[in-house]
């Protein structure tokens, strides 16, 4: 087998060499019927999640940013004329003006970069990714808690957390497992565009630390008796950690707040 690159090491790319586990990674990411119109891979690496994705779609944009890597992959699938094969950064790539799908197995030390890409991609409908396992748990709230970036997001996109692929699929072995994120775009946002960034200027707000707990953080912006109705409203306790409120009582402290 041949010895990683040192690009490839220098990214924390870990290749997927499981082929069953591709196989089902690909099924998570066309989990309706019918292929996908445009799907664009991050990191395609020697192919093995492309082929089971390329059979899932009519238009496959593969991104590899090792050059030694791009002629095996278009010698790989030189028969496949809906695949196109890109050399270059899938960070520099310009988002499609139409819909389309983002999956792959992404480099550890680049997720926050990708995940930043697609959430800002305004054609974006859904990205499907293999990341660090921590990563995966910590933005879709499985450890109970929850980040800044996914309440910010959430009016417009659902965070899901669909399964782990442990550490001995890829080569080199990596020391943790991986999990695959799901970022869906809902097909219609929770609020409309001035409440949502009345919901942003909230979210950042309480998760800012400032006055010590979130419910003396939102204080500084509104009368302590709209927060306290607020609180009531979606049954947090005035005590409660920033992390530990779910998006659901976000909406209704929002709600209260702003109404």
């Amino acid at each position: 087998m041949a010895r990683p690159t040192a690009l490839s090491r220098a990214l924390s790319q870990n290749f997927l060499t499981d082929r069953a586990a591709a196989e089902r990674f690909a099924r998570l990411v066309v989990p309706r019927t019918g292929p996908l119109p445009l799907l664009l891979e991050v990191g395609a690496g020697k192919g093995a999640l492309t082929a089971p994705l390329a059979a899932r779609c009519r238009e496959l944009r593969a991104y590899e940013i090792d050059p030694r890597l791009v002629p095996v992959l278009r010698a790989r699938f030189s028969g496949a004329p809906h695949v196109r094969v890109v050399a270059g950064d899938f960070l520099a790539a310009r988002a499609p003006r139409t819909a389309f799908s983002v999956a792959g197995n992404v480099p550890f030390s680049r997720t926050a970069d990708v995940v930043d890409w697609c959430l800002r991609a305004p054609a974006l409908t859904d990205a499907t990714l293999l990341t660090q396992l921590e990563y995966a748990r910590k933005r879709t709230g499985d450890y109970g808690s929850w980040t800044l970036l996914t309440v910010r997001s959430w009016p417009r996109f659902e965070w899901r957390l669909l399964g782990r692929v442990g550490r001995r699929s890829f080569r080199p072995v990596p020391r943790v497992d991986a999990g695959v994120l799901r970022i869906e775009r809902r097909p219609a946002p929770l609020l409309d565009d001035a409440a949502c960034r009345s919901w942003r200027s909230l979210v950042e707000l309480g998760f800012s630390g400032v006055g010590g707990s979130l419910h003396a953080s939102l204080r500084r912006a509104h009368p302590r008796r709209r927060v306290d109705a607020a609180f009531r409203a979606a049954r947090l306790d005035p005590g409660v950690l920033v992390g530990e409120v779910a998006p659901a009582r976000w909406l209704r402290l929002h709600e209260v707040l702003t109404s």
